[in-house]
């Protein structure tokens, strides 16, 4: 190769033109963008990417709308969530934040935590690769090194390993989490208490953590942040294959493309970067799940949940209790009942219910408590304004002494004047027993349950087995086993049907 004060013709032109290009990009490069329009053509002109601004799906966003967010410090709430498909860009784009922060906020520090340190590694390296151009290779304050750098402005990046030290031991004004689905809980609550809020400049940047990744465990963290983004004040920012392909050509058939059912012929205006035949490649490579989880970013099947008949649509409502706990009505109609699960470190949950003449069992309250004495318990529940239960199913595991006062929990609430049935049941006919209350064989429902539950609503949603392992019979026990085993222990004592059980009734 000709060096490019030698080069003649077309390459002496296109030399030149490279020359000016730079040359404008470099006059431009710190000037800061100060609106939407602004940042776009910053990143389209400077960086050379350029980012959709409009969705295809219906109720997704763009992935230029998480740039404004990340860029603009005035957009609310700050924390955020993007949930995107596989090969969507979200570590570029996390990146191409990271650049602007870092040009735009002097002084700012952030943290890069990756659901593996690879996965750190590699926004990392996308940061690197902008870092290092020609544009802005003498704005770095002295070398890179493999998991930090720095600008002479003062602001400064740095690639966290996932361990509860590397975490604990920062206070930034940014984290980016990259990939959470594969994120331990105990790192990601820790990396919760590490920001702060301070001046960058002319910039006050209020202190955040941005939770990038897929969505493939229908248990897992992803599906936890999305379905809890309104109450833990964080926005989302969500966006599938269909967001972010490349325009269609007008020439193919929508007719023949295996897309169609999912496209509808909308890639046509699309302005994406995924390439269309890619797309239809990789559709066929993976199954009809993976596809919509992990592409059209669908919420993961529930094929691992121990109750996938529960359906809040059709289980749970706010039907009216007033007429039903007057004692006439008692008497005539309805059986009232409990079911719990005894904790202590664990919560015990306590379950209200009744059952009606046409044999619907309907739950009406709840009580959630930790670290309380069963004498603590019982006070609460007489408490409540509900009838006293005929007798409660409770936890055979109950029948075992203290081994400090000699006496049972059982013991306890039968001294306190409840009755309480026992049924030695597996948990394998209990969760079938539940399965037929949730949908009967004639397509009928057999268990409504109160609104005011939301406790018993989200184990129900969440109890699951163990993904990895597809012949396990013993659910996984996350913490939303607790109220799921109390209404099991309420339902098994309620329908007695042809089982080896022992019972006992106090």
């Amino acid at each position: 190769m000709k060096p490019a004060h030698q080069a003649n013709g077309a390459d002496h032109k296109q030399t030149v033109s490279h020359r000016d290009a730079l040359a404008v990009r470099r006059a431009v490069r710190l000037i800061a963008p100060r609106s939407p329009k602004q940042l776009h053509a910053y990143i389209r002109i400077v960086l050379g990417f350029d980012i959709p601004r409009r969705p295809i799906v219906t109720g997704h966003s763009a992935p230029f709308a998480y740039l404004e967010h990340a860029y603009f410090e005035d957009r609310q709430p700050r924390d955020c969530v993007v949930w995107a498909n596989r090969g969507g860009g979200k570590t570029q784009l996390g990146a191409i934040a990271t650049l602007l922060d870092m040009l735009f906020k002097p002084g700012i520090e952030i943290r890069i935590l990756g659901g593996s340190f690879d996965q750190s590694s590699k926004m990392y390296r996308y940061l690197r690769r902008l870092l290092e151009s020609d544009l802005f290779g003498d704005l770095i304050d002295g070398k890179f090194t493999g998991h930090a750098v720095q600008l002479r402005n003062g602001s400064r990046v740095e690639v966290l390993a996932q361990s509860q030290t590397a975490v604990r031991g920062q206070r930034v004004h940014k984290v980016r989490c990259d990939e959470v689905e594969l994120f331990e809980v105990d790192i990601w609550e820790a990396a919760q208490l590490v920001t702060r809020s301070g001046q960058c400049g002319e910039v006050y940047v209020p202190a955040s953590i941005e939770a990038l990744s897929t969505m493939h465990r229908p248990f897992g963290l992803m599906q936890r942040l999305v379905r809890d983004s309104s109450a833990t004040n964080r926005r989302v920012f969500r966006w599938s294959v269909l967001d972010v392909l490349r325009r269609c050509e007008p020439q193919r058939s929508c007719a023949a493309c295996p897309l169609w059912q999912d496209c509808q012929g909308e890639a046509k205006r699309a302005r994406g970067f995924i390439e269309i035949d890619d797309a239809i490649q990789q559709l066929g490579r993976v199954g009809a799940e993976t596809w919509q989880s992990e592409m059209l970013c669908r919420r993961p099947s529930r094929s691992d949940s121990v109750y996938p008949e529960f359906a809040p649509k059709v289980h749970v409502s706010d039907f009216d209790i007033a007429p039903i706990v007057t004692a006439a009505n008692r008497r005539d109609r309805y059986t009232w009942i409990g079911g719990i699960d005894f904790g202590y470190r664990s919560p015990t949950v306590l379950l209200w219910a009744f059952v009606d003449d046409r044999d619907v069992l309907h739950i009406v309250d709840e009580l959630v408590v930790r670290e309380h004495t069963t004498e603590q318990i019982i006070a609460q529940a007489k408490q409540r304004a509900w009838p006293k239960p005929d007798w409660i199913g409770a936890d055979p595991a109950g029948h075992q002494r203290n081994e400090h006062t000699g006496t049972s929990t059982i013991t306890l609430w039968r001294r306190a004047g409840y009755a309480v049935r026992a049924r030695c049941v597996g948990i394998e006919t209990g969760v079938k027993a539940v399965r037929r209350r949730l949908q009967r064989a004639d397509g009928a429902v057999g268990l409504r349950i109160h609104s005011r539950c939301n406790t018993l609503i989200e184990a129900l949603t969440m109890y699951h087995y163990p993904p990895e392992k597809p012949e396990a019979e013993t659910p996984v026990k996350d913490g939303h086993d607790h109220a799921a085993d109390a209404l099991r222990y309420m339902i098994i004592n309620l329908d007695r049907g042809d089982w080896n059980v022992t019972v006992r009734t106090y």
